[in-house]
């Protein structure tokens, strides 16, 4: 087919590749994912056991942290990435990129993150975590022996939808300098008027999205005893 001549298939060339791109996509979206997990997880079952606390400090904690997470919630990417740009200098050096546009990429998920594991914690039976209790668990035991085991269906579910929100973010860091598909789309798709090069980006995307989809929705099943002893 004549648009399959279309350089963007032949070429490897970082500026011009769809493939290369496609790779940059890829390592951005796992580098946020795994930063904003190392953070957003933690900070997820903080929320969740500072809710209820009965002690003044855990309260404020939970406050001054629930109110970070609902200002970064809050924040169009778009305008964020530009918003972090002084930070994105100091912390990575440059400000575009795939690095950099991966620092402004983690800070945006990691308070979607942390909200979603909270939610998943919620809906663990408080019956199990009183029982576990009686039982002279620790809360530290609690946290790994029950709420994280049996809320991991959720999580694994948490994890699918954020990775899915950060390919979309990737997307919008190309817009500014973040390379990948989105880069790709705009410079070569966009303003050059090229229709192949937009087709096929939004075609890899979509790809990209299913794909993610599908293993998360396996791997939630895998590891759901629920669904097991159903």
């Amino acid at each position: 087919m004549e648009w399959l001549q279309n350089p963007v298939f032949s070429t490897w060339d970082p500026n011009t590749s769809l493939w290369s791109n496609a790779l940059i996509t890829l390592y951005m979206t796992a580098g946020t994912m795994l930063f904003a997990t190392l953070v957003g997880l933690p900070l997820g079952v903080l929320l969740f056991e500072t809710e209820k606390a009965h002690g003044s400090l855990a309260r404020w904690v939970n406050r001054v942290v629930g109110f970070i997470v609902n200002v970064g919630r809050s924040f169009p990417f778009i305008i964020l990435i530009i918003a972090l740009i002084p930070v994105t200098r100091f912390v990575v050096g440059r400000v575009t990129g795939p690095n950099a546009a991966m620092f402004a990429l983690t800070v945006s998920a990691i308070p979607f993150l942390a909200r979603l594991i909270e939610i998943n914690l919620r809906e663990i039976s408080a019956g199990k975590i009183e029982a576990t209790q009686m039982m002279g668990a620790s809360r530290w035991q609690v946290i790994r022996q029950v709420l994280l085991p049996e809320a991991l269906p959720g999580i694994i579910g948490s994890l699918t939808t954020t990775t899915i929100t950060v390919i979309g973010y990737t997307a919008m860091a190309g817009v500014v300098g973040g390379k990948g598909l989105g880069d790709l789309a705009t410079r070569m798709g966009y303003q050059s008027y090229d229709n192949v090069v937009m087709v096929a980006t939004v075609v890899l995307l979509v790809v990209m999205v299913i794909v993610i989809q599908a293993f998360g929705t396996f791997l939630g099943k895998a590891v759901d005893h629920r669904a097991r002893q159903s």
